[in-house]
């Protein structure tokens, strides 16, 4: 990628800095990239501090989730009794392939890491579910970072 910056004269008091954009096939990947594993959506596009750091921290924060007895709410809710919980499967699901890997084990083979019966008595039970909710919106956060890095909006 060219490091050139170039400047759009929207006003006359303002200006706007944009990049050089990617070919469209290459902005889908690195979107598609970045929602499946944090991070790897801004390696794809060279910054790899960046993508280091994206995938260190939300998987941290997942795993620490994990560990701590947090609760992962699939699809498979009912949404006539639990209305609410569609927001917070949404919120899981920002993972990416982490959490679609995990509702398909617990789905064929009633393996239950993180999905389940939720485990209120748990001490760190809110606390856990906290970290699993935030890792999955940064992620969301994450990919449209990589998308504006790839459509030339920052650098």
């Amino acid at each position: 990628m060219s490091s050139q910056i170039e400047s759009v004269k929207k006003t006359d008091n303002e200006s706007i800095v944009s990049y050089p954009a990617l070919p469209i096939h290459q902005t889908i990947i690195a979107c598609i990239l970045a929602y499946l594993i944090p991070g790897l959506g801004h390696i794809y596009l060279t910054r790899w501090k960046r993508g280091l750091a994206f995938f260190a921290s939300i998987y941290g924060m997942f795993l620490l989730g994990i560990i701590m007895k947090g609760h992962l709410y699939g699809l498979d809710i009912n949404f006539a009794t639990e209305k609410l919980s569609i927001l917070l499967a949404f919120a899981n699901a920002g993972t990416g392939l982490v959490y679609w890997v995990l509702h398909l084990l617990h789905s064929l083979s009633n393996i239950s890491i993180g999905f389940g019966l939720p485990q209120a008595e748990v001490p760190t039970y809110e606390y856990a579910n906290t970290f699993l909710w935030t890792a999955g919106l940064l992620n969301y956060l994450v990919a449209m970072d990589a998308y504006d890095i790839a459509v030339g909006r920052k650098k």
